[in-house]
């Protein structure tokens, strides 16, 4: 159980860092170029466990599950993650890592329009405290450049999709979260790099520019990749989504789903503070009482008394505890 607590916590500093890294870099990558490579690193890093767990579970890949791997790619890498990586670009990387971490949140309605579950009160009661929290943080009425938190939510909000999806799909093809996650990885950032070379074209690049989607344009892949990059690459690319991930999942193999889960209240906590040390961004008592609400909320749905399970991973240990 020590060891499950070390992977949380290792697993919390990866992650509340990470819009640190990106946003220390964002000057010296396109947004899309920088989620290309990390998630094909994530996926590369990811690999052994996922080939550990398949061996496990005897899963093979076959034409229909290798379709719905190719659906979570491109929700959780080309759609999710683009938004994130455009909100860090337009907004501070405390406000993005806060929004962020409130996507299990939104997993519970789009959950109960697409799998059928059911809203409890306490849940509701939950959404409606953080939605407060995530108010108080973005002020709409003193918002001046609305893009980056429309970014992030929309982040967010797809992400909470990937999830809702992936849990169907884990619940069918009987794959667990670390399969997920790798696989998702690698057909995400292959989708990617397609769209990264379509947008090379020159056509193709005349016509976004033309309707000032600029940072979509002729996007470069090996571009800003220097000896003074190359190390805040790794960190994300191997440390923030390989090891980070891994911990993550390696945390539920030795503790539990909702215990592992803890790693989404830290988050929130944590990266503003870090933000604070590393990139001078202010941390406001209406931030500061927005992250106690969202944190709050978040520990409503986490300790409601469903045992339902709420993410694919979540999901995946479930049905290995009752076999």
């Amino acid at each position: 159980m020590k060891k499950g607590y070390l992977y949380i916590v290792l697993s919390a500093i990866f992650f509340s860092t990470m819009e640190i890294a990106i946003k220390l870099v964002s000057n010296d990558f396109n947004p899309i170029q920088l989620n290309l490579l990390r998630f094909f690193i994530g996926a590369l890093i990811l690999s052994p466990l996922a080939v550990q767990h398949m061996y496990k579970s005897n899963f093979r890949l076959s034409k229909e599950n290798w379709m719905f791997f190719v659906v979570t790619g491109f929700l959780c890498v080309v759609i999710s993650m683009t938004f994130y990586q455009l909100a860090i670009v337009y907004t501070k990387a405390s406000t993005v890592a806060i929004l962020f971490s409130c996507n299990p949140l939104f997993v519970i309605p789009l959950a109960h329009f697409i799998l059928n579950e059911r809203l409890t009160k306490r849940t509701l009661l939950a959404l409606g405290i953080s939605l407060v929290g995530i108010l108080s943080i973005v002020d709409p009425f003193a918002i001046q450049s609305p893009f980056g938190i429309a970014y992030a939510l929309l982040s967010a909000v797809i992400f909470a999709l990937y999830s809702v999806v992936g849990r169907k799909g884990s619940q069918q093809f009987k794959c667990d979260g670390v399969i997920l996650t790798c696989l998702s990885f690698f057909t995400g950032s292959i989708e990617t790099l397609v769209l990264v070379l379509i947008s090379k074209l020159s056509p193709v690049a005349a016509w976004l520019r033309s309707i000032g989607l600029d940072v979509f344009a002729n996007v470069p892949i090996t571009h800003g990749i220097t000896w003074s990059t190359t190390p805040s690459l790794i960190y994300i690319g191997i440390f923030v989504t390989g090891l980070g991930f891994a911990f993550y999942f390696l945390a539920m193999d030795v503790t539990s789903a909702s215990t592992a889960s803890m790693v989404f209240f830290i988050k929130p906590a944590l990266a503003p503070v870090l933000a604070l040390i590393f990139l001078k961004e202010a941390i406001t008592p209406a931030t500061a009482t927005g992250i106690i609400l969202i944190v709050i909320g978040s520990c409503m749905t986490l300790f409601n008394g469903d045992k339902q399970p709420q993410t694919p991973q979540e999901l995946s240990v479930s049905r290995t505890k009752s076999r």
